[in-house]
């Protein structure tokens, strides 16, 4: 058969499928430009550096992982990727799904089997949220592993939705204007924690995870009841982004620009201490002493 009729033979994609490719194609776009531009504005990413991706089995570390295999493909310097899964022995956890995707995928990896499941539930009550408690235990794990295996940047999942929902989290019940660094230094001195996803949406990211079709794992397999404070947080934040457009845009953009001179922690800002110019006082009180007074000339009239 000729090349002619071969050509011929090939479907034709329908204008619905041409647009959702466009569609796809500028995600994807989107997404690699934000986690570069997120990578570059915080220096996240050196040469030489061993980054952990921390890899829970939901659409936020896949793709966060998808999105730096690739970049590191482009990037102009070198340097070394390794996932890390922690096995917390929950039951009925899927242990086997995360180490085929890795080993199908060629990416070097490593699970972390640690039973904290067992320890949460001996510590929490029931009917209480075990959150707290399991990822201060899951963070000193992987802290450890790190230590261990010459890791130099720890990266985390977190995307804009979180941070913002995190800031209003510490506002309401914290009684702190406070979020998540898109890079952050651990309290030991010991560690850099990074989130290249800080500039990605967590709309663009259910796309992504959806196109892609990652073995997502679902997070409720601990049986915790579901944090209900996050979750009301989500719901105002997503009325606000119905009712007022740009909004939400607007507080993370504010995060990014603060002002301590116009807040009132005084630990922060050196208020005790300010004073104005002791020169550009005197010159106004000169100048407003040779000033006639204004009174005494409408008395006058």
């Amino acid at each position: 058969m000729s090349d002619w009729h071969n050509e011929q033979a090939k479907p034709v994609s329908t204008r619905a499928e041409q647009k959702q490719q466009y569609s796809e194609n500028k995600l994807v776009k989107r997404l690699h430009r934000n986690v570069g531009q997120a990578i570059g504005d915080f220096n996240m990413i050196s040469d030489g550096d061993r980054v952990m991706v921390c890899l829970s089995g939901g659409k936020d570390s896949y793709t966060l992982l998808d999105i730096l295999l690739e970049l590191r493909n482009r990037a102009p310097i070198h340097f070394d990727i390794l996932a890390v899964n922690l096995d917390q022995k929950q039951p009925g956890f899927p242990e086997h799904v995360l180490p085929e995707y890795l080993e199908n995928l060629g990416v070097p990896f490593h699970v972390i089997e640690q039973d904290t499941y067992s320890v949460v539930r001996r510590v929490i009550p029931e009917g209480k949220t075990t959150c707290g408690l399991c990822s201060r235990m899951r963070r000193g794990a992987l802290y450890n592993f790190a230590s261990e295996n010459g890791i130099t940047r720890i990266a985390l999942g977190h995307h804009r939705d979180d941070i913002i929902e995190t800031l209003f989290l510490n506002l309401f019940n914290g009684g702190r204007i406070k979020a998540m660094p898109p890079k952050l230094l651990s309290d030991d001195g010991e560690h850099v924690v990074i989130r290249p996803l800080a500039y990605c949406t967590e709309k663009d990211i259910e796309r992504y995870a959806e196109t892609r079709q990652f073995p997502i794992i679902p997070c409720d397999l601990c049986g915790s009841l579901p944090n209900l404070q996050r979750q009301a947080i989500k719901e105002m934040l997503a009325e606000w982004k119905r009712k007022h457009p740009g909004r939400i845009e607007n507080i993370f953009r504010a995060i990014g620009h603060v002002s301590p001179s116009q807040l009132a922690d005084h630990e922060l800002f050196d208020f005790r201490n300010l004073e104005c110019n002791s020169k550009t006082a005197l010159a106004l009180a000169d100048t407003s002493a040779a000033m006639p007074d204004p009174l005494a000339i409408l008395a006058a009239n």
